[in-house]
């Protein structure tokens, strides 16, 4: 059977699901299109501290429908965005993947964040409630975190 992108992702460990998902971030399209990852595969990611989740939506959001656990909410407009996101990861090369509600704001952050040279990220189209690239964190029953501010 062959090796999968999935099987790195949910049957290694944390050096493994590391380099994997190092792998995973890599060029993806020849336009340097950020990567992508299911909200499950990111889920496993995140919990192993292999990917930084920033959920880049509005604090109205945020306290609407709970934050993806393990997630840093990071309000995309804020000013200071981009310090921000690199003061909450864990080291330098640490990929960032952005969620918002339906994957539109988080590809195009996705984009100017590869363009500005904040690498690797990872897109998750998905968003917290679905688009059509599929279901969304919320509805695969993935877990949530109340925010109240």
């Amino acid at each position: 059977m062959p090796l999968t992108r999935r099987h790195l992702l949910i049957g290694g460990g944390g050096a493994a699901l590391a380099g994997a998902v190092l792998w995973m971030v890599g060029p993806v399209a020849g336009d340097g299109a950020p990567a992508t990852l299911t909200p499950a595969d990111l889920h496993t990611a995140v919990q192993a501290g292999a990917v930084l989740l920033v959920d880049i939506r509005q604090p109205e959001e945020w306290a609407q429908t709970g934050i993806a656990t393990g997630a840093v909410p990071i309000d995309m407009r804020r000013p200071d965005f981009a310090e921000a996101v690199m003061a909450a990861r864990a080291h330098e090369d640490q990929p960032i993947a952005v969620i918002c509600a339906r994957g539109v704001r988080s590809r195009r952050l996705a984009h100017a964040m590869t363009e500005a040279g904040l690498t690797p990220v990872i897109d998750v189209p998905e968003g917290m409630l679905g688009s059509f690239s599929g279901p969304g964190w919320i509805r695969a029953g993935l877990p949530l975190t109340n925010w109240s501010g």
